[in-house]
This record gives C-alpha cells, structure tokens and sequence, in this order.
C-alpha cells in the first residue's frame, strides 16, 4: 500500500446502518514492525504481493535473532524476533519450516497448523476434582503455556494448534 509493505494481521468488514460499508484492517509493516489500523472504503484497491517461499530448518536463536538454514543450498539465514512475532513460541531446533521472502529479503515463516511440544511444567492433576470444564496451565519446552486437561503431566508431549494457541490433544 503506497509501496510499503504490510501484513495484515486482522480484518473486519463493517456495515454501518447508516452510510457505506468498509474494512477495518490491523497491519504490520513488514520493515519497521510498527503496528497500523486502517480503513478501507468500498472502492480503494491495494496490491497484492507474492511472496517466494523456501523450505528451511530451524538451527538455534541466540541475541542477533533465529538462524534458519536452506534445505536445498545450505545457505544460512537469520530472522529477527521482530519479524517473526509469536511464531518463535512453536519453533523447535531442526524443524522444517516455510519461510517467506519478498524480493529476496527473508520476512516471515509459515508454521505447519499443528505443533507437538513437550511439557516441561504444570500443577499435577487433583484427585476427586471431576468438574467438566476443568483446565490447568502447562509451560511447554519452548516456554508457551497452554490450558491443558487435568490428566496431561510432566513429560507428556501434546499438538498445540500454531493459529489459536490451544491445546488439541495428547500425542
């Protein structure tokens, strides 16, 4: 939008009762991260851009960023947590990952749907207590804390959904 790149991170489209429509969109701006809500009336246009993409592992993080490696050219790259936002609480060291670049400048990452991290901590489960709705926080290896069942326990490895952040099953 006006040759800056964004990502929208959210959308809505209102209808007022009174005058037109429009959407309300929450962006990032890819380069400096900076946040921006905007409106956009029935009859503005944006460019959409296409992204390359390329399969990469996941090697280490460390304080200059996350350090991501080419499956095909073995050429190392490296993303900043700015960039990657919530996405490095669902990386796991060798993970293979999506990541996305624009004009050969690395982005972003797509993230499979689902995750399976262990858990390193979480209360153990009370006996006697059978109310249904029952959930407990766990911290998982990569520091997320997710409301699990009662009957998860330390060690047990569970599928994390990577777009809402819940707990979808034990593995």
């Amino acid at each position: 939008m006006k040759g800056v790149l964004y990502r929208v991170l959210d959308l809505n489209h209102v209808t007022p009762g009174k005058g037109r429509g429009f959407v309300q969109a929450k962006m990032r701006n890819v380069r400096s991260g900076t946040l921006m809500d905007h409106k956009f009336a029935s009859g503005d246009s944006v460019e959409r851009v296409i992204l390359d993409s390329s399969e990469m592992q996941f090697l280490y993080s460390d304080s200059g960023g996350y350090h991501f490696m080419d499956t095909e050219t073995y050429e190392q790259t490296h993303l900043t947590v700015d960039a990657l936002g919530e996405s490095v609480k669902y990386l796991l060291a060798d993970a293979t990952i999506i990541v996305e670049s624009f004009e050969g400048e690395p982005i972003g990452i797509e993230l499979p749907l689902t995750v399976d991290l262990t858990v390193q901590e979480t209360a153990p489960a009370i006996k006697g207590a059978t109310a249904n709705a029952q959930l407990k926080p766990a911290t998982l290896e990569t520091g997320l804390v997710v409301q699990v069942p009662p009957f998860v326990a330390n060690g047990d490895r569970v599928r994390v959904n990577t777009e809402t952040g819940e707990y979808q099953s034990r593995v």
